[in-house]
């Protein structure tokens, strides 16, 4: 064997032998590291009052007997390390206007017209495997912003990430200034494919979508340095 290709070697099994044990089991450990969600501005409509039902179905306040109005969605994903890796015990939260444009805030437009058996407020608890699940409707457009999802990710007090999900294909969303203001690399990170849910039942004539959203926690900017 040619000195050429023995150096690297060696220089390879030296640094591997620096590496702690976990390193060779950790699945994922040599991948390649994936893209980070792209953060996004918190808005001015996280509630001021939280409701008293915070599960993570949306479409269904307390005991109302009473569904909200919309099209329901099916929103769920993981959250994932850098590494591909699921987080386990993180608190996701999502919070969104209802079928009429309204959002659980005191300051919100055209309040007298909220939807009062949306919950508009949600919280999902990770498991083992970093998934997250909620049933809410399929956002949609108002005051001029196209449809979307805001999103915090946290674990006990510390906060992970704060974004918004977008519609993919949404036509809208080239033209907001608060999606463009993600980097050009990183939007596709914010972009949810709502497709028709294969469990509607027949005859339900409500539609029903299914997304499927992965959430990659990258530094938070106090690691950044």
């Amino acid at each position: 064997m040619s000195r050429s290709l023995v150096l690297p070697r060696r220089r390879f099994l030296t640094s591997a032998a620096l590496l702690p044990a976990a390193a060779w089991t950790v699945p994922g450990a040599w991948a390649e590291m994936l893209e980070a969600t792209a953060r996004q501005t918190e808005g001015p409509f996280y509630p001021d009052s939280l409701p008293l039902d915070t599960d993570n179905d949306l479409l269904k306040l307390n005991d109302a007997s009473s569904p909200a109005d919309g099209e329901i969605a099916h929103f769920s994903g993981r959250v994932l390390s850098l590494a591909g890796l699921p987080m386990r015990g993180c608190t996701v939260e999502i919070w969104q206007a209802d079928a009429r444009g309204v959002y659980i805030h005191s300051g919100s437009g055209n309040a007298s017209n909220r939807d009062a058996n949306f919950q508009g407020y949600g919280r999902s608890l990770t498991g083992k495997d970093g998934r997250f699940y909620f049933r809410t409707i399929k956002p949609v457009k108002y005051t001029g912003r196209p449809p979307h999802i805001h999103v915090i990710v946290s674990r006990g007090d510390r906060k992970l990430l704060t974004t918004q999900c977008y519609i993919k294909g949404e036509p809208s969303n080239d033209r907001d200034r608060l999606f463009l203001q993600a980097p050009a690399d990183q939007r596709d990170t914010l972009l949810a494919d709502f497709r028709p849910d294969p469990r509607q039942v027949a005859g339900v004539t409500v539609p029903q979508w299914e997304a499927e959203w992965d959430i990659v926690i990258g530094l938070t900017p106090n690691e950044r340095g």
